[in-house]
């Protein structure tokens, strides 16, 4: 829960310099770019994040991969501040907040489509038509692909799940003959 509560209060403060002047979008790139980095490379993860290296060993890591990503000054110091204040492991957090709270500036909103099999562009684009109609919102689509659904999608959108999947439709079935329910 504290890591939530962190990871919000910095992603915050972050968007709202991003805001003022005009960078969010930048932000969020490096920052996806930096944590992602940190994701696939383990071992660096460890050398900036592992309180069992010196906090100056760390430190000089971490300035290194900076000056190698060739990061803004505002997410350098941003970096260097959660180091200093041993938030740096909270760093993937934090992103994530970034991301969602930068989407709602924009106006808007991700969702993932589970298909059963590939659907065509014209039917993601109407789903995605739909769904930006139904929320007010700009809508990016994350396409996944799930053959235990046999036919139809599930969509997430936030909180909202909407489950038109065949597996579903046929769990549902069994349970109310199960409940000796007519269908």
């Amino acid at each position: 829960m504290k890591n939530l509560k962190v990871g919000r209060r910095y992603a915050k403060a972050l968007l709202l310099i991003g805001k003022e002047d005009g960078k969010s979008e930048l932000y969020r790139e490096e920052l996806v770019g930096f944590v992602s980095l940190l994701e696939k490379e383990i071992a660096l993860s460890q050398a900036i994040c592992n309180p069992l290296y010196s906090a100056s060993e760390r430190r000089k890591v971490l300035q290194i991969v900076i000056e190698k990503l060739v990061l803004s000054k505002v997410i350098t110091q941003f970096l260097f501040l959660l180091f200093e204040k041993g938030r740096i492991d909270f760093l993937s957090t934090i992103s994530d907040f970034y991301q969602k709270l930068a989407d709602e500036l924009k106006g808007v909103m991700r969702a993932s489509l589970i298909s059963a099999s590939e659907l065509s562009t014209e039917t993601v684009e109407k789903i995605r038509a739909t769904l930006s109609k139904m929320t007010g919102k700009d809508i990016i689509l994350e396409l996944k692909q799930d053959p235990s659904l046999i036919g139809g999608v599930v969509v997430k959108v936030g909180d909202l799940v909407l489950d038109g999947c065949i597996k579903t439709q046929l769990h549902n079935m069994r349970e109310s003959l199960k409940r000796g329910e007519r269908l």
